[in-house]
């Protein structure tokens, strides 16, 4: 099970982002002003939309950004216990991530790919050269 703390360890691992209030005074996280991951309770409307399918209030969800709608559709697919959509991220390639519903391992993994996703190409190429091959 992930916990905010752990999206904080690893946003904090990745180069040029910060912590951000965002609607609602939730915290986000973005790369040069860019949000990749931040947190995204519910909305009523959208409550009502996925009806008994909702999860828990209390229950902590983490918006992610992936590459695209290909990939949206797969974690969806691979996962629906742990990935969940609403029609308001409809067209966009947006998930929201059950955070108790996770290992903490694969958070990892999204966390950086929605790095990925909003980091400048040049600043992502430096972290791939400090990495070196794989």
């Amino acid at each position: 099970m992930a916990t905010w703390d752990d999206v904080r360890r690893l946003v904090s691992g990745l180069p040029e982002t910060d912590e951000h209030p965002s609607y609602g005074g939730h915290p986000s996280w973005r790369v040069r002003g860019k949000a990749f991951v931040w947190a995204r309770p519910l909305r009523q409307g959208e409550r009502a939309a996925l009806g008994d399918a909702a999860p828990d209030e209390e229950e902590p969800l983490l918006g992610v950004r992936v590459a695209d709608e290909g990939e949206k559709a797969a974690l969806l697919a691979s996962a629906p216990a742990a990935f969940l959509t609403t029609p308001h991220f409809a067209g966009y390639p947006v998930v929201l991530v059950r955070l108790e519903r996770i290992p903490a391992g694969e958070l990892a993994e999204l966390v950086e790919e929605a790095w990925r996703t909003r980091a400048p190409r040049r600043l992502v190429a430096d972290v791939d050269g400090r990495r070196g091959p794989t």
